[in-house]
């Protein structure tokens, strides 16, 4: 059945009524935002009173305040204590595209900001949950569209009162609300693992490789005892001549040698970049990609962003998978040669540990754009196990690692995905 005006191309089963056309104010109870107690009165704050401003509304359910108040500062701002499940909408700052279409489900008992808006649906009518997922398919256009205000837009009661809303009866409402809802839980379920893996990631990395001026990490594959081995970064590398190309010079196209762009670095690609894997653009001017041979990568090198507006300057990945292909390091590298032998993988999670990362701190320099020089990075230390069979196993354990990270988060894309195809195809 295809979309109609008043007809979802996908519903459950037992339902055929069309939709109706209704404003939202024809189907609540009300509307209530709050206010902010006075900051000068200490008295009035770190009570024990849930009190939320819109920019903690996460577009899920919210289950805690940043700040809390007492029922000195509720009673001076006249503030009523909103209920768990109550839908709540940001109405202020929506310019912002960050801002604009915030919402929350109450997972608790909490008074609100002036920012905040709970809407109380007429349950005959309106089911929260359906509400809750319907604002958050149209927030984003509702926002730009229906808001006032120059330097800051926002919504009012009567705005929000007249906004558009397509309805079936309610009992449909509550089976879209339902499912979609479990939807949700079982994205969000997927997006902790996701962030645990991460931070057991960034945790390990601090553990598995020695402090800076240590000879043991914290954490170490049994069997191994020696004390790693420290070198200083000039004696262990050799750099590799770049070029300047910006990205508007590259192009996804077959070329003659694919270019490691800085802003890729750790960002694109992991920790290891293996060719064979990554979609990596090309230079497809052949004078320009051959006059200096030497400048090509091999299996091993890494290379390291000397240039960048946030964290990434000092951040590399190693280059790993390389047959045939022709690789060059792009604008703001530092491409690098180990002059001895290492075990695949190693060079590029410990250059990107934090072990090694904080030499570099004391040496970026620059404020908006930091940067790292060539001269600065030989007169750091590089440490590593004696034995390549160690160095195999950390590097192994983090590539693992890495592809149950891959795993999960292409587990919630994918569900992410789902969501919005649902809820293309359930509203009107």
């Amino acid at each position: 059945m295809e979309k109609n005006n008043d007809k979802p191309k996908l519903r459950f089963p037992g339902f055929t009524e069309p939709w109706e056309q209704r404003k939202v104010g024809d189907v609540i109870d009300g509307l209530y935002n709050g206010q902010t107690p006075s900051r000068i009165q200490a008295h009035f704050w770190n009570g024990n009173i849930n009190w939320l401003s819109s920019g903690e509304l996460n577009r899920a359910v919210v289950i805690t305040t940043r700040e809390k108040i007492t029922v000195a500062g509720q009673d001076d701002a006249n503030l009523d204590v909103v209920p768990k499940n109550t839908f709540v909408m940001a109405i202020t700052g929506l310019e912002a595209a960050g801002t604009r279409g915030n919402c929350g489900i109450l997972g608790i008992d909490t008074t609100l900001n002036q920012s905040c808006m709970a809407v109380f649906p007429n349950k005959k009518l309106l089911s929260t949950q359906f509400l809750f997922q319907w604002y958050k398919m149209v927030a984003e256009y509702y926002g730009i569209r229906f808001t006032q205000g120059t330097k800051q837009q926002s919504y009012n009661a009567e705005i929000i009162k007249n906004l558009g809303i397509c309805l079936p009866k309610v009992e449909e409402q509550l089976k879209i609300g339902e499912l979609l809802s479990e939807l949700d839980d079982l994205i969000t379920l997927h997006q902790r693992k996701l962030n645990h893996l991460q931070d057991k990631k960034k945790s390990l990395l601090q553990k598995m490789f020695p402090k800076n001026g240590e000879d043991f990490p914290e954490l170490r594959f049994p069997g191994f005892t020696d004390h790693w081995e420290q070198r200083k970064f000039s004696n262990v590398f050799s750099t590799i001549q770049n070029n300047s190309l910006s990205r508007a010079e590259l192009n996804y196209v077959q070329g003659v040698a694919m270019n490691i762009h800085y802003g890729d670095v750790l960002i694109k690609f992991g920790e290891v970049l293996d060719i064979s894997k990554e979609e990596v653009p090309y230079i497809t001017n052949e004078s320009y990609a051959n006059k200096n041979p030497a400048s090509f990568l091999l299996n091993g090198d890494v290379i390291i962003a000397d240039a960048a507006e946030d964290e990434t300057v000092g951040k590399c990945c190693e280059i790993a998978g390389l047959s045939n292909q022709k690789v060059v390091s792009g604008l703001h590298t530092i491409p690098c040669r180990p002059v001895q032998s290492f075990a695949s993988g190693y060079l590029g999670y410990y250059i990107n540990s934090r072990a090694f990362h904080d030499q570099l701190l004391p040496l970026i320099q620059g404020t908006k754009i930091s940067s790292i020089s060539k001269s600065a990075l030989r007169d750091t230390d590089i440490i590593y196990p004696k034995s390549e069979a160690e160095q195999r196993l950390i590097a192994m354990f983090y590539i693992n690692l890495d592809n149950l990270i891959t795993l999960h988060q292409r587990k919630l894309n994918h569900l992410q995905e789902q969501k919005k195809s649902l809820l293309q195809q359930m509203f009107i």
